[in-house]
């Protein structure tokens, strides 16, 4: 779901059933890569420790983001099938890791 000029829309922060999340973001209605990309940006955008509610679909994005998300240091804590969000909807809660310390090799 998109905005105007084609950033992503963006729902209201949103209780889940335990822990409430600091920003909701809907991938639905892209592919992967740019599932991944936008859930980066939202992930930059919140504190470490914060949740974020991620929609997607089932598929490569299901099981992409959450992979990528671990990779890079933050906590998958729900991963769950989300009907109310239309067929073949997902809901993941992904809690933002403490940043990482720069890498000696890169600049």
């Amino acid at each position: 779901m998109t905005a105007k000029g084609g950033a992503p829309e963006e729902a209201p922060a949103y209780v889940g059933h335990d822990r409430a999340a600091a920003r909701r973001i809907d991938v639905r209605d892209v592919a992967c890569p740019l599932t991944w990309v936008r859930t980066r940006v939202a992930l930059d955008q919140i504190a470490a420790g914060e949740t974020l509610e991620v929609l997607l679909l089932a598929g490569e994005a299901l099981e992409s983001v959450p992979r990528t998300a671990e990779e890079e240091g933050h906590s998958v804590a729900r991963r769950e099938a989300w009907p109310e969000a239309g067929l073949g909807a997902w809901r993941v809660l992904l809690v933002k890791g403490a940043p990482r310390p720069a890498s000696e090799l890169l600049p």
